[in-house]
């Protein structure tokens, strides 16, 4: 099927042929155009994909084009880069590495990595870093960081600013201590971990860390603020903390791997719960190990302050949840993610079985991803 809209976009869509539990509207896939188009108009979008699933039924949307230059079509196949939604691969690299008996979330990356022992990580947790409270790092590691050397000498000079397990702060060098750690743990390469123990598995065949030769075809031109061709450049923390390339198509296989629609291994699947736990309460929003969830049906303004800007920047106060919190089916989990030249952002509802996956080849307002996928999501009530 093809649909046509006011804008010179390319769209199309696509459904999977699986019957759904309850027939959408029959103006639900013109809605989304119309939803979609604004937001390219507003933001400057070239590309945008978009899939969603519900009950079991895909339904894929592409707008736009993924080189300007080349003047290709987005497809329900072109690479994004997602950002920071690679966190959450990460996370599930560590947790099939503790499902297999080789880690343990609960110690500390010093365990893994004896080059940092008697540092102030010792007395921070792999729980810590992948929820954000490990004691205050930075978003992003000094410029002047660009060697293995150099961010060993980093990580030993670090001094928190708070105890761990008592604030939330984003940051990078905390996630990418999980990755550097679980590579230690399972003493295999990280890109290569990962390919064999979580990409493979689930069946992603079409997300990289590198993308092959053979995919570049497919792999999107992003453009940064100015509008100037953008892609991510490799430095010390990209390949553990945000440097996955995806599509539409596999993030929603993803999506439905969570929602519990396909089975993975015992081990994945023990990975997986572990994702979803959650461990701390930041207003209404619970931190999974990455994963954010919220209380369903969450509010939106919400949704799109706690996914905002002061959420990236800011420091804010924990309560911790003893005992830990096992997943939850009625809730919205989510996870927004840039790079310089794509914006990203995936959501899903275990309790409803829907979830929506939106990426673009710009880097634009968490805010407007968030009411994107809510305005699609809320068309399926």
């Amino acid at each position: 099927m093809r649909l046509t809209g006011p804008l010179a976009l390319s769209c199309s869509l696509t459904l999977a042929c699986i019957p759904p539990a309850n027939a959408v509207a029959p103006d639900f896939d013109a809605k989304v155009q119309r939803a979609a188009e604004a937001v390219m108009r507003e933001h400057a979008i070239a590309g945008l994909a978009i899939g969603v699933t519900d009950n079991g039924e895909q339904r894929f949307y592409n707008f736009g084009l993924a080189s300007k230059e080349s003047r290709q079509p987005v497809t329900s196949d072109t690479l994004f880069e997602v950002g920071s939604i690679s966190k959450t691969f990460t996370v599930t690299l560590a947790a099939f590495a503790q499902a297999a008996g080789k880690l343990s979330l609960k110690a500390s990356p010093t365990r893994y990595m004896p080059e940092l022992r008697g540092s102030a990580l010792d007395k921070v947790s792999l729980i810590n870093l992948a929820t954000h409270t490990a004691g205050g790092f930075p978003l992003q590691v000094p410029e002047a960081v660009q060697t293995s050397a150099q961010l060993t000498e980093y990580y030993n000079d670090w001094q928190p600013q708070y105890l761990a397990g008592t604030q939330r702060t984003y940051a990078n060098p905390s996630i990418a201590l999980v990755g550097f750690a679980t590579e230690r743990a399972l003493d295999v390469p990280f890109k290569t971990a990962m390919q064999r123990n979580v990409f493979a598995p689930l069946g992603l065949s079409n997300t990289h860390i590198e993308v092959p030769v053979t995919r570049q075809g497919y792999y999107a031109q992003g453009y940064d603020k100015n509008d100037a061709p953008v892609r991510l450049n490799p430095d010390v923390l990209a390949d553990v903390a945000y440097g996955v390339r995806s599509s539409s198509r596999d993030l929603l296989h993803f999506v439905e791997i969570q929602l519990g629609r396909v089975k993975p291994g015992e081990k994945l699947q023990a990975a997986l719960d572990a994702t979803r736990t959650g461990y701390y309460k930041v207003g209404p929003m619970t931190q999974d190990l990455i994963w954010e969830q919220y209380a369903y049906p969450p509010k939106l303004a919400e949704l799109q302050q706690y996914n905002g800007s002061q959420m990236i920047q800011g420091n804010q106060v924990v309560t911790a949840l003893t005992p830990p919190l096992p997943p939850q089916q009625k809730v919205w989990v989510n996870k927004t993610g840039a790079t310089a030249g794509f914006g990203a952002y995936v959501a899903f509802v275990p309790a409803k079985q829907r979830g929506i996956v939106l990426l673009a080849n710009r880097n634009y307002p968490n805010e407007a991803r968030v009411k994107l996928a809510w305005d699609i999501l809320s068309r399926l009530e």
